[in-house]
């Protein structure tokens, strides 16, 4: 009697446990996929930078 209670009140603490754990990781990733997101650029297609660009004329 007494293992049963102890081990479900062990199963509870765990799932619980769990459950938040996976959590936290589903947030921080959201959070890592939305600053990664925005930081590559869109127009290098080749992925050497922009090396192959032309320079922006200068506003003289």
């Amino acid at each position: 009697m007494n293992n049963k209670i102890m081990f479900i009140i062990g199963s509870v603490i765990f799932v619980v446990y769990v459950y938040f754990l996976l959590s936290i990781i589903k947030k921080q990733h959201k959070i890592q996929r939305k600053e990664n997101s925005s930081s590559y650029d869109t127009n290098d297609l080749d992925g050497i930078g922009n090396q192959g660009r032309f320079p922006s004329p200068d506003k003289d």
